[in-house]
């Protein structure tokens, strides 16, 4: 089943107002930065709340910009978010973290020429069995760290100017070690600081609980906590214990191949009444740097064409759609203090 112009409008006119992604104006209320600066979290929209432009493997030491053309990585994604805004679209938060191929400029390129928000975060990934963590990240310490980031986020990224909206750390799977412990306590700080929202790549169930429990140390409430990647873990007990402590789970790795999978997933936590804690994405893209072309391009639609209509047909309102693709983005990533 997919979704027809006509179908999605009844959504995408919910959750935008009638307002263009690049309504520009003084809206009141919180704001949150994009590439483009800040915009009014009124403007939001339909959200894509974890996708990828651009990755880069080879390592912390060896990923920088001098490993692609910036105007092939244009030519290649451009595309995919036009395709993305024509299908209602306003906003992507793009989780790609620093040492991995975070490129604020090339982000702030693409959302002038796709016309969409997009939005980089700060923070640093210690997944991957540390791969993609620069060494002085190994020996600084947890306040060290937090002020990297706290930096960023007063002054932009870089020299660009250009800041980030959120944090983004990667861990392995629990128990955490040395190093993942650090990272989440330095991610505490560094909200306490900014009111940015911890969107942590997560190993498994043991690994969430062992950050919930860290950021309840540091007198940080579980709301300013993502845990991304939460579909694979099985545990559903454990999905729906996480939820209650007030976190949100994010169902990403979305494919047309596990449409069914998902719809089970958002059944399951509406009947449990946790519907408002929910965050769905891709997880997709990107650029493969080092890849012939960029390699094989997974686009930003399945959400749209496929889940959604998917999701109504199972049950869900108007109202609950735009909860899970507008309002919980909104409510997760709009930046307070929660402690």
């Amino acid at each position: 089943m997919t979704m027809n112009r006509r179908d999605w409008i009844s959504t995408a006119g919910l959750l935008a107002g009638g307002m263009s992604a690049r309504v520009v104006g003084d809206f009141g209320g919180p704001t949150i930065e994009t590439v483009t600066g800040p915009k009014s979290t009124k403007i939001l929209g339909f959200v894509l709340p974890h996708e990828h432009v651009l990755v880069d493997f080879i390592g912390a030491e060896q990923a920088t910009p001098e490993r692609y053309d910036r105007d092939e990585v244009v030519r290649v994604v451009l595309p995919h978010l036009r395709r993305a805004r024509e299908l209602g679209v306003a906003t992507l938060f793009e989780c790609t973290p620093a040492h991995l191929g975070r490129d604020p400029i090339l982000l702030r390129r693409l959302a002038d020429e796709s016309r969409l928000n997009l939005i980089t975060n700060t923070g640093f990934y210690a997944a991957n069995g540390g791969k993609h963590l620069p060494e002085h990240a190994r020996r600084e310490s947890v306040e060290q760290i937090a002020a990297r980031w706290i930096a960023e986020a007063n002054h932009g990224i870089d020299g660009t100017g250009i800041k980030p909206g959120f944090i983004k750390i990667g861990v392995d799977a629990g128990p955490l070690d040395e190093v993942g412990r650090k990272l989440v306590r330095a991610a505490a700080h560094a909200h306490r600081a900014t009111g940015l929202a911890i969107a942590a790549h997560t190993g498994d169930g043991r690994a969430a609980l062992d950050q919930l429990a860290i950021l309840d140390e540091e007198g940080v409430d579980a709301s300013a906590w993502i845990w991304l990647h939460a579909q694979n873990d099985g545990n559903r007990e454990l999905h729906r214990r996480v939820a209650e402590r007030g976190a949100w789970l994010e169902f990403d790795d979305l494919s047309p191949e596990r449409i069914d999978e998902y719809v089970r997933l958002v059944i399951e936590l509406k009947d449990a009444g946790r519907l408002n804690q929910l965050l769905i994405s891709h997880d997709a893209g990107w650029f493969h740097v080092g890849e012939a072309g960029g390699g094989v391009f997974r686009p930003f639609d399945t959400l749209i064409a496929l889940l959604v209509p998917a999701l109504r047909q199972a049950g869900l309102s108007n109202r609950d759609l735009t909860r899970i693709v507008g309002e919980n983005p909104r409510a997760a990533f709009t930046p307070a203090v929660r402690r």
